[in-house]
């Protein structure tokens, strides 16, 4: 599955381009990861690759991110759950990147609440900026984030930006398995 998976990601995803990316840096290629998210074949073993990844390593009771990169794959992730176990407890979330102006006011969407252990994740990191907020208002909001998983680590910082923070992060891929 991973191969696969690497192989729909080089094929749609994978564009070697001069680009400004979310950090401000510029990079000389660019990975558009909606692309592979949203193909019913992307979707599925994505969602499958990182419920492996949740299931082997410490339990969370909650995945979630900051929206909108995250939210297709919490969405692939609680579908893959749902798939092996009906019955699964596992519930997601989405972090709004600020809060919302009208009904309950709220910044984090879904099945989170106070006191849950969650595990965050996103499509591509680079600082690990995003998601880095994304953890910061969990813990303000009385979430554990025992967890961080990403489809593909650029190697450009995140790794070290949530060790400092006491948090691994996993990668399904990362930098070396790309052409670049």
């Amino acid at each position: 599955m991973r191969d696969e998976l690497l192989e729909l990601i080089l094929e749609v995803s994978f564009r070697r381009e001069k680009v400004t990316l979310a950090s401000g840096a510029e990079s000389d290629f660019y990975l558009d990861l909606r692309q592979t998210l949203m193909r019913p074949r992307g979707i599925a073993l994505t969602g499958s690759l990182i419920l492996d990844r949740l299931e082997a390593g410490p339990a969370v009771q909650s995945v979630g991110g900051m929206a909108v990169g995250a939210v297709p794959l919490v969405s692939a992730v609680l579908a893959a759950a749902a798939i092996r176990d009906p019955k699964t407890p596992l519930v997601g979330f989405f972090v709004r990147k600020e809060t919302k102006k009208h009904g309950l006011a709220k910044r984090i969407e879904g099945g989170f609440e106070k006191g849950q252990t969650v595990a965050l994740v996103e499509d591509t990191v680079t600082t690990g900026g995003s998601t880095l907020e994304a953890l910061d208002l969990v813990q303000a909001a009385g979430g554990h984030v025992a967890r961080v998983l990403c489809i593909v680590d650029r190697c450009e910082g995140a790794a070290e930006a949530f060790a400092s923070r006491g948090i691994e992060l996993e990668s399904l891929f990362d930098r070396s398995d790309l052409p670049v």
